[in-house]
């Protein structure tokens, strides 16, 4: 590979990985977000307390 392919392969590497780094970080928002209204249900019925 000459230089510049080998540039641009670094960077479509670089920007894979932020891809699956971002796909990773949506999926936990996504679990989050499914979990807030039990949460909100537990704490607002008094099942759990904060301290």
């Amino acid at each position: 590979m000459s230089d510049g392919f080998e540039e641009q392969f670094d960077i479509a590497s670089v920007l894979s990985d932020m891809d699956t780094e971002l796909a990773v970080l949506e999926s936990k928002q996504e679990k989050a977000r499914q979990l807030k209204p039990d949460m909100m249900h537990n704490l607002l019925t008094g099942k759990i307390r904060l301290v």
